[in-house]
């Protein structure tokens, strides 16, 4: 997400003035499984998830063949550590766009669960785009 620190969420007030504010909050535990379930493609960058998104083989890329590798900061450990560093930087941006009274938080493990919640908030604050045809 963006921004991530105080000094961002300074630099992006310089440019533009923010009315809404989006947090999703998902358990530390949920975004460690899925991050840590990452593995990529070096060549093309396509990334499979060995969850929900695995290659046909295991370890292997669908189109070349070729093995996948996990990014260093894609294994737990260095997961755990990214994520405790993010809470961490982001907790004053929080607490900024709360006091505004901007901010507005959705919880889950799923995004087919969390998704119409998002789009409900979108969809009030942006009005639809009416194609040629419908006028």
């Amino acid at each position: 997400g963006f921004p991530r620190t105080l000094g961002q969420a300074e630099a992006l007030d310089r440019i533009c003035e923010l009315d809404l504010v989006i947090s999703l909050n998902i358990p530390f535990e949920t975004l460690k499984d899925r991050l840590s379930a990452r593995w990529v493609h070096p060549g093309s960058g396509r990334v499979y998830n060995m969850d929900f998104n695995p290659p046909q083989i295991q370890g292997v890329d669908d189109l070349t063949g070729e093995p996948l590798v996990q990014r260093e900061d894609d294994k737990p450990e260095a997961v755990a550590a990214r994520l405790r560093k993010y809470k961490d930087a982001a907790k004053p941006v929080i607490e900024l766009y709360k006091s505004r009274g901007i901010l507005h938080s959705f919880s889950g493990t799923e995004t087919n669960k969390i998704w119409p919640y998002v789009y409900t908030l979108l969809s009030s604050k942006i009005p639809p785009v009416v194609s040629d045809e419908e006028n």
